[in-house]
């Protein structure tokens, strides 16, 4: 028990609530080669573009030959730290995995609320293979304030807003890249690419005040130049959201009523 002069004197350290983003890592496979080879494949050209982020391991999408098999924990969180990933947290494992995991030092995130954003990602076109490497299957919940950036972009740079939505002031050249795991709002000429919903968000947006890009994308579904926008479109004010059709999720563009 603390005595009166010391529980009346500061001490030094207090205990606050905090709010902390995470992204889910859904497995689809407990075998540990495999999603190597795949984290390989798709983050070659990124091997940064998480950054030291914490990560829950979700186990809810293991097939059910695999639910109740025993899966190598430390293994497994020394692949993912190996790509810039800090694994802090398991959910939805059997009771043996979940005592697996917490013994590898993960703690039980049982009942945390993951935002779930199904994606139906077509295979990239040469032009977008890059691009397509960046759109990792996992899924994050935008709670940051929004960047802002008020200088025009030149080609060759390329700005990313982690967790949050991205809002250009400026011109976005051609060969100037912005990506946002939220929404994106440029109140200017989009003439670069443009990549919102990077993690999975497909209710991501784009704005564009005068909408003439060399490639859109939500949440890994996209549209290069190749395909090029409506007369009605290009050169406009425009938004572009993610709708779902009979044959898939579809990017959908319409002019901004003035």
């Amino acid at each position: 028990m603390l005595s009166a002069s010391a529980s009346s004197a500061s001490i030094s350290y207090e205990i606050k609530s905090a709010d902390l983003a995470l992204v889910a890592l859904l497995l689809k496979t407990a075998q540990i080669d495999s999603l190597a080879q795949d984290l390989k494949k798709q983050l070659a050209e990124t091997p940064d573009f998480f950054d030291q982020e914490p990560v829950v391991i979700d186990l809810s999408g293991l097939p059910e030959a695999e639910k109740a098999q025993a899966v190598d924990f430390p293994r497994l969180m020394a692949l993912l730290r190996l790509h810039s990933m800090l694994p802090i947290a398991l959910r939805s494992g059997s009771p043996e995995q979940m005592q697996a995991g917490k013994a590898a030092g993960l703690i039980d995130a049982t009942y945390a609320r993951i935002l779930k954003t199904p994606v139906s990602t077509p295979s990239p076109a040469p032009a977008a293979k890059a691009l397509a490497a960046k759109v990792p299957p996992l899924e994050a919940v935008v709670a940051l304030g929004a960047l802002v950036i008020d200088k025009p972009l030149r080609s060759g740079q390329q700005i990313y807003a982690k967790g949050r939505d991205l809002v250009i002031l400026a011109m976005v050249n051609p060969g100037a890249e912005v990506i946002a795991d939220g929404n994106i709002h440029v109140y200017s000429t989009l003439r670069g690419k443009a990549i919102a919903g990077a993690r999975g968000n497909s209710q991501a947006m784009i704005f564009a005040q005068c909408m003439e890009p060399e490639l859109i994308s939500i949440a890994g579904v996209y549209r290069t130049s190749e395909n090029a926008l409506p007369a009605d479109i290009w050169g406009q004010a425009a938004q572009v959201s993610l709708k779902p059709s009979p044959e898939g999720e579809k990017l959908v563009i319409q002019r901004l009523k003035s």
